[in-house]
């Protein structure tokens, strides 16, 4: 495990710290949907304003193409960073130029500014180092606490931290701390749950937590495909028929590594997802063939939560149905509410990651239940499927 500096090996009163955060919220009509990241960042900046720092917040908001958009202006956030903190923050309307300059220079020690959306430049998504160098004028000191865009090969992520003293953020350190803690510290066996649409999207993950764990259990229209590679019948339900190849490969790999890959037993099946007048229960053997699986069945769960008992630590990733739907989000919902409940009694340890599943564990209510949740998405997988991120790799080691 690599050690990175951080925010406690630097002397940071009176100097200007740069401060990398993930301010993409997820909004609609102009209102913020989800505060959790502003929250949590908002513990790092109190640490830094408390070693008296003057705080220079940047971060990118959605997809704008480098191109000034006032529908992704991060100053939606400022209101909400404002209540939370109890304090002033000092808003640029440009992340470079004379006003970003004006108001970086007038901060005192322990005061908070955030600049305007990265990607309305070019140079943010291109990885561009002049880009990079215009940002460094503002700082002393780097510091990256956004997990979730370290995964990204862009200029405030890998080539601004080259150009300064830097360090690991608190929250990026906890996220890192928490996913390592379910290999590097094992105390008995470790069970995946994998689940989602499409097996080719998740290869790299699979055939890397082969290497990590004692069971994947396979979930979501990916159980599909592989149901169908062993020639069990799947009726009219959505699999990649084209992966066959693929997932025979994950069954040899997985024997090779002497993990076993967990398969549904039974599944809800109906005639359609909108609008079902047909919805039954059924063994996997027994979907008939006019119909489609749209969530496992009550001995599905039972078989899945009996591995998982048998372990001491477990990652989700991937819903076991479609959930957005119900009454076919009852399978994951009730899977959700059985880790929670074995986290609860210290049975297991239990981290999740990926849109789809923290907003299933929404639906469950058990989101601050298990052991930890990561808001991060691709850095999350990418992490999984054992990849180096860019935005970790350059960071000073302690």
């Amino acid at each position: 495990m690599i050690k990175l500096k951080q925010i406690k090996d630097l002397e940071l009163s009176g100097k200007r710290v740069i401060l990398r955060a993930d301010l993409n919220v997820p909004f609609s009509n102009g209102k913020i949907l989800d505060l959790t990241r502003l929250k949590k960042l908002s513990s790092t900046i109190r640490t830094l304003s408390k070693k008296r720092a003057r705080i220079i917040i940047i971060s990118h908001f959605g997809r704008p193409g480098g191109k000034i958009n006032k529908d992704y202006s991060l100053g939606i956030v400022v209101p909400e960073l404002v209540k939370i903190l109890k304090q002033e923050v000092r808003f640029s309307t440009d992340c470079l130029g004379q006003q970003a300059e004006n108001i970086v220079n007038s901060l005192a020690s322990s005061e908070v500014a955030l600049l305007e959306n990265l990607r309305f430049y070019k140079g943010e998504e291109e990885n561009d180092p002049e880009f990079a160098r215009s940002l460094a004028k503002f700082g002393d000191i780097y510091i990256n606490d956004a997990f979730s865009a370290s995964h990204r090969s862009h200029a405030s992520v890998e080539e601004l931290p080259k150009l300064l003293v830097n360090a690991a953020g608190p929250q990026l350190l906890k996220e890192i701390n928490s996913l390592n803690k379910l290999f590097t510290s094992r105390s008995g066996p470790v069970a995946a749950v994998v689940g989602g649409s499409k097996v080719s999207t998740k290869v790299s993950v699979i055939n890397n937590l082969i290497k990590k764990t004692d069971y994947i259990i396979i979930g979501g229209a990916m159980a599909n495909s592989f149901l169908y590679t062993i020639g069990q019948e799947v009726g009219c339900s959505m699999y990649q028929k084209e992966s066959k190849d693929i997932i025979k490969q994950i069954f040899l790999n997985s024997k090779k590594e002497n993990c076993e890959i967990v398969l549904p037993i039974d599944a809800v099946v109906a005639d359609s997802i909108e609008n079902p007048r047909f919805i039954e229960e059924c063994l996997i053997s027994d979907v008939p063939k006019n119909k489609m699986i749209l969530d496992v069945g009550k001995e599905s769960i039972s078989h899945f939560i009996s591995k998982i008992r048998s372990c001491k630590s477990i990652l989700w990733n991937g819903p076991l149905g479609a959930f957005e739907t119900e009454p076919f989000d009852k399978g994951t919902v009730t899977f959700a509410n059985e880790i929670a409940e074995l986290t609860k009694n210290k049975e297991i340890i239990s981290v999740a990651g990926g849109g789809d599943t923290i907003h299933s564990l929404n639906k469950a209510g058990v989101t601050k239940k298990l052991s930890y949740v990561s808001t991060a998405g691709g850095a999350f997988l990418e992490w999984i499927e054992g990849k180096d991120l860019p935005g970790i790799t350059v960071l000073d080691r302690a």
